[in-house]
């Protein structure tokens, strides 16, 4: 089966968490862990992203991830085509980088 670039997804997860008690750093490193665990890369603090070989599965995962959400705090989940993905356009300071690319071969865990 071919991946088409308008069917396989990225799911970005943006939040931002109170750490001000230990209880919520607790909560904030386990939500990030979490992440982790699902495969997430980092691409800024707070902000997550993944590969996904079809809307269905960025779908199923973004429900377990809303399973996961600490109580307090704002978490986003947005998913995007791969074609919008290779539209971002990303800086190191003021040169531009390239985006990354979706994986040769998909991770099995």
């Amino acid at each position: 089966m071919s991946l088409s670039g308008y069917r396989i997804m990225w799911a970005f997860v943006m939040f931002d968490l109170p750490v001000v008690t230990k209880a919520e750093k607790r909560r904030a490193r386990k939500f990030h862990d979490y992440l982790l665990d699902e495969g997430f890369e980092m691409k800024q603090f707070s902000v997550y992203y993944r590969f996904y070989e079809s809307r269905a599965k960025a779908d199923a995962a973004s429900k377990r991830i809303a399973a996961k959400i600490p109580e307090r705090g704002m978490v986003s989940i947005l998913s995007v085509t791969d074609k919008q993905f290779g539209q971002m356009v990303n800086f190191m300071g003021k040169v531009p980088s390239k985006n990354d690319q979706k994986p040769d071969q998909l991770a099995l865990f």
